[in-house]
């Protein structure tokens, strides 16, 4: 579950939003790991993303491992 705040952020090369798609994206690509490793890769690539964009909502991600 998240909310709109991470795909909603402008960033990257061309100050654009990331989008839900790539968010998806990025969530389906992690999956095979463990979930610390997860939440590590999502807030890295967040703030690679944003650069020096100014963060324009709030940010929530949140895993549920069933095991």
């Amino acid at each position: 579950m998240t909310s709109d705040g991470y795909p909603d952020q402008f960033g990257g090369e061309q100050g654009k939003k990331l989008k839900s798609a790539v968010m998806k994206q990025l969530i389906l690509d992690q999956a095979e790991h463990e979930m610390m490793a997860q939440g590590q890769f999502l807030s890295l690539y967040f703030e690679d993303w944003k650069g020096e964009h100014e963060q324009i909502d709030d940010v929530c991600v949140m895993g549920i491992e069933i095991t």
